[in-house]
């Protein structure tokens, strides 16, 4: 009995029909399964950054209503981390920043977002202002995640700060009502 399976294996292992075949495998299986994941990171990506933008305009919209209220970095980020649900570790990864915006003197806005390096010693927030009546101001908000596939494709290709975290951004202008 084991001499005929030793014989069957043998004699399977010295044939050489699907070699073409397997050729293509070895090339394009390993491809195709990169595409999948960078597929994969895409989505749960582009899902993190539509709760993001969630929490944001809710956020926004009660900042704007409520113009004469004091209100904290802390308090924001909290209302941003309610309202955004699908974001991990929220509250330690997520920054603000709130400066109002003259329209009619309008100066670049520092294209560098501030963002928490959790590998690092912990920063003061950076620019955070509150508006009164009227006033134009812009609130920018910075979150960073750890990615699903960190060395494949799209994980691979994020921009990471010393403890593996990507950023991610998201932005909102808005006007002061009055009360």
């Amino acid at each position: 009995m084991m001499h005929a399976l030793k014989k069957r294996l043998r004699r399977f292992g010295r044939k050489e029909d699907g070699s073409a075949i397997m050729i293509e495998f070895v090339i394009f299986v390993p491809l195709l399964f990169s595409v999948f994941l960078m597929g994969v990171e895409m989505g749960l990506y582009s899902m993190r950054h539509m709760f993001l933008d969630r929490g944001l305009d809710m956020t926004v919209r009660y900042v704007r209503l409520n113009t004469n209220t004091p209100m904290t970095h802390g308090f924001l980020k909290d209302m941003i981390c309610d309202n955004a649900g699908f974001i991990d570790d929220c509250e330690t990864t997520l920054r603000l920043e709130m400066t109002p915006i003259n329209p009619r003197a309008f100066s670049t806005f520092d294209q560098e977002p501030d963002c928490i390096d959790v590998s690092e010693d912990v920063q003061p927030a950076r620019g955070f202002t509150l508006g009164f009546e009227h006033q134009v101001m812009i609130l920018r908000a910075c979150v960073k995640f750890l990615p699903v596939f960190p060395t494949t494709g799209l994980g691979y290709a994020f921009e990471k700060d010393g403890s593996g975290r990507a950023r991610m951004v998201s932005s909102a202008v808005f006007v002061q009502e009055p009360n």
